[in-house]
This record gives structure tokens, sequence and C-alpha cells, in this order.
């Protein structure tokens, strides 16, 4: 079974739609830091301590990842084992690499 590493690329913060539309003008995404990262071994089980919101607008690119798929064969991603995505927050998204480890455990 191939692995997939999850890297937190940024922690985005729209200022003006929280204080717009939160009612507690929410702060960045507290579950994740810049640059952390998290190793996929199972398609249906997100990591430890993994955001369960995140981890479901991720999981079918994880997905598809771990079985084979790519994203550049359509010309978007440069490579192969990459995908670059977000959690689904419009106040405070985080964006995040997906990255197929080649080996195979």
């Amino acid at each position: 079974m191939r692995k997939c590493k999850i890297t937190v690329l940024r922690r985005m913060y729209n200022q003006d739609f929280a204080i717009q539309y939160t009612q507690s003008g929410a702060p960045k995404c507290e579950s994740f830091e810049d640059g952390q990262e998290f190793i996929v071994e199972n398609m249906v089980r997100p990591p430890e301590d993994f955001c369960a919101w995140a981890w479901i607008d991720l999981q079918r690119s994880i997905q598809t990842l771990l079985r084979g798929g790519n994203f550049s064969d359509s010309g978007w991603m440069k490579k192969n084992n990459e995908l670059i995505s977000c959690c689904s927050d419009g106040i405070r998204p985080v964006v995040f690499k997906l990255e197929r480890l080649e080996e195979e455990i």
C-alpha cells in the first residue's frame, strides 16, 4: 500500500470576512501549523489529530493519489504524485500539499 504525505503549506485568514460574517471574528485556523506534516497510511481514517472537516475535504484526492492516480495528465499539476488543495473554510482556509510517496509499505 502506498502512503501519502500531507504538508500544511499555509494557513490563510480572510479578516474582512471574519469581521463581516462571524460572531467572534474567528482567528486563523488553530488546528494546524504552517509546515506541519502528516502521513496517511489508510484511505479511510485520517492521521491522528487531523481536523475532521479538512479530512473530508481532502479525502477524495488522497484516495486518488493512493490508488496511483494523478493530477498532471490534464495539464494541471507539474508532478504526477502531487496536488495542492485546501479545506473549505472560506474565512480561514488551510492550503495543503498532498504527495504520494512512491515507496510501498
